[in-house]
């Protein structure tokens, strides 16, 4: 197939305008390449509504020109028995938190995409456009559309989610990994005085997480909190309410938690199951690659889904700058280089998200006061969540600063 190169660099075709999806178009836009970002719907609508976004994910959205005043709340992180009980603390460094205002910010979904939207230049984003399969070959890609339309390009990338058809197309569809546990979140405006500003208390009990975090939303300060537990995962509903369900998990912590739930209307709480699927050895093929869910699919517990698809976007962009891109040698090698040091990093994500789950949900019920005496009375979770975990995140803005200096030789800035 055959497609035309007149153009300076390259088209690239990004399916789904989620955050990886819209990351993705950003920085391919900065790199000088022509890019189209299809979504199936009839606008780019967030699937959840709270969110957190840690320092990495922040720095690359401002790179990418996106607005991040005020975005969010910064929070610091503290991990708690249900009772109140320290057992860790995120520990960044200073600099960091300089920069930041604290370890990451608490925010709605929703004004996330609204300001990528903002940002995404003139017909980037092609609302109510179905890509129902591609093809391709040595010099190019074939995409067709429900409306029957062809639509040709050098690169397609898979922004389309946990269920993604571009990942079907190019490796098959491994089966979704079942948590067996299931989240109710939700947020508010009204908020009682023992709620803290700028924390975020991730709590535990024998068999519940119950969390909650400031948040900022278009200048108002509130709160959203979420509650976690065991739920075999079969489809059945509560046989409630979510409000009455919450209650009950939050009932078993400290305040503020359960003033939180129970200060939330019902139109702003929201329960989803807990799946994801495996890390896979290989994102990209030929004139095809993945970012976001559609690559690695990503339990909330790990709390980053949303900031690691960001930084894919980010990253990709970054790596096709000053790559011509009908040519598929070097596309393959910006390709490969572009996914060799996301695929260790989100694998990590990944599996820990995973763990933690199995940890904190599914421990036998005679290992739970074991378990439980090890995380009040070791630095365990210290080691792993309050050292571990910042050691990610400034190696990914270490990673974010060599990206964007190379982009910026690249290009000629």
């Amino acid at each position: 197939m055959s497609t035309s190169h007149s153009r300076a660099r390259g088209r690239v075709a990004v399916i789904g305008a989620g955050p990886a999806g819209m990351a993705t178009a950003l920085s391919v836009h900065q790199a000088g390449h022509e890019v189209v970002l299809f979504e199936r719907y009839r606008e780019a609508r967030p699937a959840g509504n709270i969110l957190n976004l840690w320092p990495a994910p922040i720095k690359a959205l401002g790179l990418m020109g996106v607005d991040t005043h005020d975005l969010g709340a910064p929070c610091r992180t503290e991990v708690r028995s249900a009772g109140g009980h320290l057992r860790a603390s995120v520990r960044l460094p200073q600099s960091v938190i300089d920069q930041y205002g604290g370890g990451f910010i608490g925010l709605l979904r929703p004004e996330l995409y609204r300001r990528l939207v903002a940002t995404l230049p003139s017909g980037v984003l092609q609302v109510d456009r179905q890509v129902e399969s591609f093809d391709q070959d040595a010099d190019g890609v074939l995409l067709h559309m429900a409306d029957g339309e062809a639509v040709e390009a050098d690169l397609v990338v898979g922004a389309d989610g946990i269920d993604s058809m571009v990942r079907q197309t190019l490796w098959g569809l491994t089966p979704k990994r079942k948590h067996n546990l299931h989240i109710i979140g939700g947020y508010t405006f009204d908020h009682p005085a023992s709620a803290v500003r700028g924390l975020c208390v991730m709590s535990h009990s024998r068999r519940v997480q119950g969390s909650w975090t400031s948040i900022r939303h278009e200048g108002r300060d509130g709160y959203q909190w979420w509650v976690l537990e065991a739920h075999e995962d079969n489809g059945d509903e509560l046989g409630r309410s979510l409000a009455e369900h919450a209650a009950e998990l939050a009932s078993e912590f400290a305040a503020p938690l359960p003033e939180l739930v129970a200060a939330t209307a019902p139109e702003a709480m929201q329960r989803w199951i807990l799946r994801d699927r495996k890390p896979i050895p290989q994102w990209s093929k030929g004139r095809a690659t993945l970012v976001g869910d559609a690559a690695h699919a990503t339990s909330p517990y790990a709390a980053y889904g949303a900031g690691m698809a960001t930084e894919d976007g980010y990253f990709l962009g970054r790596r096709l700058a000053g790559i011509d891109l009908a040519d598929p040698i070097a596309l393959g090698e910006a390709l490969t280089a572009f996914e060799a040091p996301r695929k260790r990093h989100t694998a990590r994500q990944v599996q820990l998200a995973w763990a933690l789950g199995k940890v904190f949900h599914h421990t036998p019920t005679p290992l739970q006061p074991v378990r439980d005496a090890a995380f009040n009375r070791t630095p365990l979770l210290q080691k792993v969540i309050g050292e571990q975990s910042p050691k990610e995140i400034v190696a990914q803005i270490d990673e974010i600063d060599a990206a964007e200096k190379a982009f910026v030789e690249a290009i000629g800035v």
